[in-house]
């Protein structure tokens, strides 16, 4: 099986990087079920990535659907420690123009029909998510973006609905009300189970349009979203090739946090441990178990 230290999460247009070499699909068995895709390995500059398209290739699974719990399982197995989430959102925030990117560090989860955690019944686990998104990787994501003269804001809020619908225009003017910055469906539970799988996660929010509380927002056009996402998608690429570099070389990556996530996150007794999930989470919490 092949191995990569750093994981993308995203759109396939992402994929498709200038100086990607070795690449190569590959399947990857998961104790949780099937995953979105098969991973897809390259190297960049020497160092070995695997990419995850989130809704699979041709984008065949709706937000509720996705199995997040395969996806970041598969990617704990390669060997992956640095998760880059890639995703498109909505505005709530006038000066959060489409085409914008915004480093969140923040998220609301609103979501209620997916499986949320790796532990449950006979081996239970509590994770902290007061501070959910890795601030190293967030450092790294800003001076990338910065190198490659992307406009990408520090900091902000991500509301994740359950979808598929959009919001309703009160429940947009509710989310603005609660310092609500961007809107989206997919990075909930997945930062919620990169957290408990001790992996460094961090999100590229990519703003297609703003949601519906904006007044010009029935006049927006299926072109021009199109026209938006696939020039976010070129800017995620750029970003992406300018970020590795900075996470490769990272020389402080391993006293992060984030790795250690399960140290006293185990509440259940060792003694009472059911044997069954104990194997299901080998790759997830072998480190602790």
């Amino acid at each position: 099986m092949a191995q990569a230290s750093i994981g993308i999460i995203g759109g396939s247009g992402v994929y498709d990087i200038e100086g990607l070499e070795n690449k190569r699909w590959e399947k990857v068995e998961s104790s949780f079920g099937e995953p979105s895709d098969e991973l897809l390995f390259g190297e960049l500059n020497g160092v070995k990535l695997a990419f995850l398209p989130r809704h699979g290739r041709g984008h065949k699974i709706p937000p509720s659907e996705i199995n997040f719990r395969a996806n970041i399982d598969v990617l704990k197995r390669v060997g992956v420690t640095d998760v880059i989430s890639v995703s498109a959102v909505g505005s709530l925030r006038e000066h959060l123009t489409p085409g914008t990117f915004v480093i969140v560090d923040q998220f609301i989860d609103r979501t209620f029909a997916r499986n949320k955690s790796f532990f449950g019944t006979g081996l239970v686990a509590h994770v902290s998510m007061a501070h959910p998104v890795c601030k190293r990787l967030g450092d790294h994501i800003e001076a990338a973006a910065k190198e490659a003269n992307i406009n990408a804001l520090r900091g902000g809020t991500y509301l994740v609905m359950e979808g598929p619908q959009f919001s309703s225009l009160a429940e947009s003017e509710l989310y603005r009300s609660w310092g609500c910055d961007v809107i989206g469906m997919t990075n909930m539970p997945e930062a919620k189970l990169a957290r408990e799988a001790e992996l460094c996660y961090a999100t590229v929010a990519m703003v297609t349009d703003y949601d519906c509380w904006h007044p010009d927002h029935d006049d927006v056009t299926v072109e021009q979203i199109i026209k938006v996402l696939l020039a976010n998608a070129d800017k995620a690429k750029t970003l992406v090739k300018h970020l590795v570099p900075h996470v490769g070389k990272d020389a402080k990556a391993c006293d992060c946090g984030c790795r250690t996530a399960l140290q006293y996150a185990l509440i259940t007794a060792p003694e009472a441990r059911d044997v069954s999930m104990k194997k299901k989470l080998e790759a997830i919490a072998g480190r602790v178990l």
